[in-house]
C-alpha cells in the first residue's frame, strides 16, 4: 500500500480487483490503518480489542458446541457429559467456552471502569457509551441463558428463581414469566427457548459492537488526559503502533485465560451444577455466576420483591443516563483529585456487593449489602451531580503532545 495520504494503492492484483468493485480494503485501510488515534493511549485502552477477541472466541466455540448439544430436559445434561468425554477435544471446547464467558466479562468490566475513570461517556461520546451499556445488557442475557443449558441443579433453580422475579412486575409480570417459560413451570419449552436465544444473541451483540465501533470512529477516541487532539502532532496512525501494542496485550490476556482453561477449568464453576437438575431437591444456596453477584446482592438488599427487582435493573439503567448525571467539565480523573477517590470507592463497593451476593442473605451480609447498594446509587445520583459543581479540577495541558513530553501531571 501507499503512504497514509490519500487513497491507498494496492499492489496485489486480486485485492485491487475486489477493492474496485467493493472497497472493503480501502475501508479497512482508512478505519484500521491510517485512522488517527491519540498518541498517549495506555494499556487500559487495549481491553476493547481484547473483548472483541473474546467475543469471537465465544461465538466460534459456541457454534461447535451447539452441533453436539441436545436441548431437551431428558438429554441436555447427558449431552454435555458426552461432549466432555466422547467428542474429540470436546472438553477443550467446553472449557474454552465456559471460562471464556468469565474472561469476556472481565475484559468488558475493565473496559467500563476505564471509561468511568477517564470520562469516556462525556460529550461527544454519549451514544458510544449508551451502545456499550446495551452490549452489557445483551451479554448478561446471553450468559444467563447459557448458564441454564447444562441443565444441572444450579442451572434449573437459577432459571426458576430469576425468571420468577418478573412476576413481581404489576400487570405484565405474569405474562412475561409465562412467555419465558413457554408453559407454567421451567421445563422443556423453557430450555428450547433459552437455547435458541443463547445461539442468536451473540450475533445481535456483534451488530451492536459494529455500531459501537462506528460511533467511536465518528466521535474519536478519548484518551488518558481527556482532551481532544489539536493537530497531527497529537495523533498516531492506528497501524502499526496500536496494532502492535494491542496485539501484545491480547497475547498476555490470552495466556492468563488459557492458564485457567488448562490448569483450573472449574475455578469459576459451582459444584452443584455438576449434578443433574432435580425439581424435587432445592440446593442449599442458589448462587448465580460471579459476574451477576453484585446485581444479585442489590436484588436481595431490598426487602420488598418488586423493589429489589427495580433496584437490580436500575443498577444497569442508571448507566444509560450517566453522561447527563456527571456535571463536571473535565473528563479525566487525572485532573479531578476528589472524584478520583470516589471512583475507587465505587470499585471497592462493587467488590463488596459481589462478596455479599456470593454469601447467604443472613447475618452481617444483609446490612452490608444494603449499605453497599445505597452507596452504589448515591455515587451516580448524588455524588456525581454535586461533585461536578463544587470540585476544582487541576489545570489541563495545552495538548496531548505536551502531556506526552512531560508537561502534564501524572
Amino acid at each position: 500500500m501507499s503512504s497514509s495520504q490519500g487513497a491507498p494503492a494496492f499492489t496485489n492484483p486480486i485485492v485491487k480487483w475486489i477493492d474496485r468493485r467493493l472497497p472493503i480494503f480501502t475501508f479497512m485501510h482508512h478505519e484500521y490503518g491510517v485512522f488517527p488515534t491519540p498518541r498517549n493511549f495506555n494499556y487500559w485502552w487495549s481491553f476493547g480489542g481484547i473483548a472483541m477477541v473474546m467475543l469471537i472466541t465465544m461465538i466460534v466455540t459456541g457454534i461447535v458446541l451447539a452441533m453436539n448439544y441436545t436441548p431437551h430436559v431428558d438429554f441436555a445434561f447427558d449431552s454435555v457429559e458426552r461432549i466432555m468425554r466422547d467428542v474429540n477435544y470436546g472438553w477443550l471446547l467446553r472449557y474454552l467456552h465456559v471460562n471464556g464467558a468469565s474472561f469476556f466479562f472481565i475484559a468488558v468490566f475493565i473496559h467500563i471502569f476505564r471509561g468511568l475513570y477517564y470520562g469516556s461517556y462525556k460529550n461527544p461520546r454519549e451514544l458510544l457509551w449508551i451502545l456499550g451499556v446495551v452490549i452489557l445488557l445483551l451479554m448478561m442475557a446471553t450468559a444467563f441463558m447459557g448458564y441454564v443449558l447444562p441443565w444441572g441443579q444450579m442451572s434449573f433453580w437459577g432459571a426458576t428463581v430469576i425468571t420468577n422475579l418478573f412476576s413481581a412486575l404489576p400487570v405484565i409480570g405474569d405474562p412475561i414469566v409465562t412467555l419465558l417459560w413457554g408453559g407454567f413451570s421451567v421445563d422443556n419449552p423453557t430450555l428450547n427457548r433459552f437455547f435458541s436465544l443463547h445461539y442468536l444473541l451473540p450475533f445481535v451483540i456483534v451488530g451492536v459492537v459494529v455500531l459501537h465501533v462506528t460511533a467511536m470512529h465518528v466521535a474519536g477516541s478519548n484518551n488518558p488526559i481527556g482532551i481532544d487532539p489539536k493537530g497531527p502532532q497529537d495523533t498516531l496512525p492506528f497501524s502499526p503502533y496500536y496494532v502492535t501494542k494491542d496485539g501484545f496485550a491480547v497475547v498476555a490476556f490470552l495466556l492468563v485465560y488459557l492458564a485457567f482453561v488448562f490448569f483450573a477449568p472449574d475455578f469459576f464453576g459451582e459444584p452443584e451444577n455438576y449434578v443433574k437438575a432435580d425439581r424435587l431437591v432445592t440446593p442449599p444456596h442458589i448462587v448465580p455466576e460471579w459476574y451477576f453477584l453484585p446485581f444479585y446482592a442489590i436484588l436481595r438488599a431490598v426487602p420488598d420483591k418488586l423493589g429489589g427487582v427495580l433496584a437490580m435493573f436500575g443498577a444497569i439503567l442508571v448507566l444509560f443516563v450517566l453522561p447527563w448525571l456527571d456535571t463536571a467539565r473535565v473528563r479525566s480523573a487525572r485532573f479531578r483529585p476528589i472524584y478520583k477517590w470516589f471512583f475507587w470507592l465505587l470499585v471497592v463497593d462493587c467488590f463488596v456487593l459481589g462478596y455479599c451476593g456470593a454469601n447467604p442473605p443472613e447475618g452481617y451480609f444483609i446490612p452490608l449489602s444494603r449499605v453497599a447498594t445505597l452507596y452504589y446509587f448515591a455515587h451516580f445520583l448524588v455524588i456525581l451531580p454535586v461533585l461536578g459543581k463544587i470540585e476544582r479540577p487541576l489545570p489541563l495541558p495545552n495538548s496531548i503532545a505536551e502531556s506526552v513530553l512531560g508537561g502534564a501531571r501524572k
